[in-house]
């Protein structure tokens, strides 16, 4: 096997599952233990590409299997994933998953049209705040919040 063998068979075997699993699951833990909902983007979205990775790879183990660069590519992948400076993650979530969400209706029926289009319009994290401030002061607290700001939107 030689020395190189050895040195490919040690990063794919402790590094490996160091960077997939083991810094993924201390930041996540961290994550749901900070007030930022950034970081809980952050390594939701990992864990999500990271199950569908492992799907892929249970699904087409056969084919992988024949080609060798296939777990150093992984590796690499993850690392941008996972690796703070790249944020990889978030940045995937960010310019692809993003888009897909805000085009989904995930705003219950249980309000005026008016209210589920400027929902709609909202991010997931400001439609949970509008949301609770609805169930807090009712729809037409919201109403009135609405029609402040259009009106200092029409002032400037």
């Amino acid at each position: 096997m030689g020395f190189l063998g050895t040195i490919a068979w040690f990063r794919n075997t402790l590094i490996g599952p160091g960077v997939m699993l083991l810094y993924p699951l201390y930041a996540s833990m961290r994550a749901i233990e900070s007030p930022s909902p950034l970081d809980d983007q952050q390594w939701l979205t990992y864990w999500m590409l990271y199950s569908l990775i492992t799907l892929f790879e249970l699904s087409c183990w056969k084919v992988l299997q024949w080609f060798p660069l296939w777990p150093y590519m992984k590796l690499v992948f993850c690392l941008w994933l996972v690796l703070p400076i790249f944020n990889g993650a978030a940045y995937i979530y960010e310019n692809c998953v993003r888009r897909y969400v805000k085009i989904g209706n995930f705003v219950g029926s249980r309000y005026p049209e008016e209210q589920k289009r400027v929902l709609q319009m909202l991010s997931l994290d400001a439609r949970k705040s509008v949301e609770r401030y609805i169930e807090k002061y009712g729809p037409e607290g919201f109403d009135r919040v609405v029609q402040a700001a259009s009106k200092e939107a029409k002032k400037r």
